[in-house]
């Protein structure tokens, strides 16, 4: 079984603004991060996957941000990606079609997150094609309840 931790949590109140980091966050199932725009309903690319919603909450791995920095030669933060989670230890893409727990709380790997344009733009440098397949994970939140910065991330 796949194991990790969710070593930072991120939150955009609305489009179009900065993510701000939290230590614990609500989730709440079919919805969302309680305070983030896709759960207030304001997100512009509130989607669907195959008949899944797959914008409850996006993950990303901090190996990838590293790894990204480290062959370009940036500095960013990890906050810059605007992924919900940043993980270590758990490859993300291992949990594509698979129920996973974050904190005790089920959730569902429905799709990879794969960068975007609008990311390039905000970044200001070429993120195409270093990201793909490494851009981090759309899921479902299948449980309500709260989780923290430090916890576990797990396979079921």
């Amino acid at each position: 079984m796949a194991a990790g931790k969710i070593k930072a949590i991120y939150i955009a109140p609305k489009a179009g603004v900065g993510v701000s980091g939290h230590q614990k966050v609500s989730l709440k199932a079919g919805k969302g991060i309680v305070g983030d725009r896709y759960y207030s309903e304001t997100g512009a690319n509130r989607s669907n996957y195959k008949g899944q919603p797959d914008w409850e909450i996006t993950l990303i791995e901090s190996e990838v941000i590293e790894a990204f920095n480290a062959e370009t030669g940036n500095q960013f933060h990890e906050s810059d990606f605007r992924r919900n989670l940043v993980t270590q230890g758990i490859r993300l893409n291992d949990l594509v079609g698979k129920t996973f727990i974050l904190d005790g709380v089920q959730c569902y790997g429905v799709q990879l997150c794969e960068p975007c344009a609008s990311l390039q733009r905000r970044l200001g440098v070429k993120i195409l094609p270093d990201l793909v397949g490494k851009g981090g994970l759309r899921a479902q939140i299948r449980d309500s309840g709260v989780i923290a910065a430090g916890s576990a991330i797990a396979e079921s």
